[in-house]
């Protein structure tokens, strides 16, 4: 009689689990108004085109479970940094799911990320893809090859401000009046940018010792305010600055544009000031530095303003062709304090901190012991640290 093989019952092979995340949705198309409100765990949802540096920390410092980008978030004209940030920070990125996220999705809905899907309940609303740090490394790679065509670019758009904003640039026509005082004095000029935070407190001691102008920048008022200083001017079109900041007393210079449509100016107005319009073409910081120039400051600090081509690109418009020409207008009064906390910091070793406290109880000891009465005291101290050990050896024995 055969034996009967014994029949094992077959397993189902198990499918490889895909982590996923859950969590309500915070929707904005503009980044720097969402992350005024992304709390931590939940999904930012936004429509940013090659997300940049600036945008990618804001949205770390709210630690997201997750970002959604309904447009490309490297979309191949220049090698944005934004995304590297967020996937090496371990934020899972979901690229390009397409325009009908922002409206498919509500603010504060759950919503669940399962590989490149966006999910409501059991339902898809949104497919994109899922980045990781190969996929960023081959599109940055990509990227590169195109920066030709933004320096073509870059260049034509200078050219045009130069042509269009000649008289203001070259004597400053159209520069208006304020009542700031700036003639001889320094101007700390900060923009919400690149390691401003870092940086202002690295300037902490020069602010107490000269005392500068201290302009902020739209949300560049915000920062100072936040490092415990007032601005005395705040300049921009005033789309990222908060209301309690803009009543803190500074003067206010509302950006127009060349043909007089001030976006901000309702805004300031509602809120019971009247401020000073400047139209001009090109960028909030420009017009800042412009300003300070004019007025006669010896010396421009700018903190967290855009200096190189990668900067000028990542503010993704052509407007910042006009940064270029207006540093080459402030010439030798601009100091850049960009990276000044990477390239300088106090350092004290615990070794250091032990001798110092050595020597300054050294110096004390001898200055006492060469005095009658400070020979006394010494004496003093010594008689009752005798009492205290031999009450100490006495519990013991």
């Amino acid at each position: 009689m055969g034996v009967m093989p014994l029949k094992i019952p077959r397993q189902r092979a198990r499918e490889p689990e895909t982590p996923g995340v859950r969590g309500a949705v915070r929707v904005d198309p503009r980044t720097k108004n969402l992350t005024k409100r992304l709390r931590p765990g939940e999904i930012a949802v936004i429509d940013h085109q090659d997300i940049d540096k600036v945008s990618a920390e804001a949205l770390l410092a709210c630690r997201p479970a997750a970002v959604v980008n309904a447009s490309p978030s490297i979309s191949g004209r220049y090698p944005n940094l934004g995304p590297e940030i967020l996937v090496e920070a371990g934020v899972p990125l979901i690229d390009n799911v397409g325009k009908d996220v922002m409206h498919d999705v509500h603010e504060g809905q759950q919503v669940s990320i399962v590989g490149g899907d966006v999910m409501v309940g059991e339902d898809v609303v949104a497919s994109g893809r899922a980045f990781d740090l190969d996929l960023v490394q081959a599109e940055m790679n990509e990227a590169r090859a195109g920066l030709a065509v933004q320096l073509e670019a870059f260049a034509a758009n200078t050219m045009e401000y130069l042509r269009r904003e000649r008289d203001l640039l070259l004597d400053g026509v159209g520069v208006p009046d304020i009542r700031t005082e700036l003639e001889g004095r320094h101007a700390l000029v900060v923009v919400r940018g690149y390691h401003y935070k870092e940086d202002l407190q690295t300037l902490k001691h020069y602010i107490r010792e000269y005392r500068p102008v201290l302009i902020g920048v739209d949300g560049g008022a915000d920062a100072l305010i936040e490092t415990g200083l007032k601005p005395d001017m705040i300049v921009g079109d005033m789309d990222s600055v908060s209301d309690a900041t803009l009543r803190c007393g500074a003067e206010i210079v509302v950006h127009a544009y060349r043909d007089g449509n001030a976006p901000g100016l309702e805004r300031v107005r509602r809120l019971g000031i009247e401020p000073v319009v400047f139209p001009a073409t090109g960028t909030s910081e420009d017009v800042a530095m412009l300003l300070a120039d004019d007025k006669g400051a010896s010396l421009i600090v700018a903190v967290g303003t855009h200096a190189t081509l990668v900067e000028f690109l990542d503010k993704g418009r052509s407007g910042m062709a006009s940064t270029f020409l207006t540093r080459l207008r402030v010439g030798g009064k601009l100091v850049d304090a960009k990276g000044v906390s990477r390239l300088y910091r106090s350092r004290i070793s615990n070794l250091s901190l032990a001798v110092m406290l050595l020597v300054g109880l050294s110096a004390l000891f001898a200055a006492l012991w060469a005095t009658p009465g400070g020979h006394a005291f010494l004496q003093v101290i010594g008689a009752r640290w005798d009492d205290f050990w031999s009450f100490v050896v006495g519990i013991f024995t």
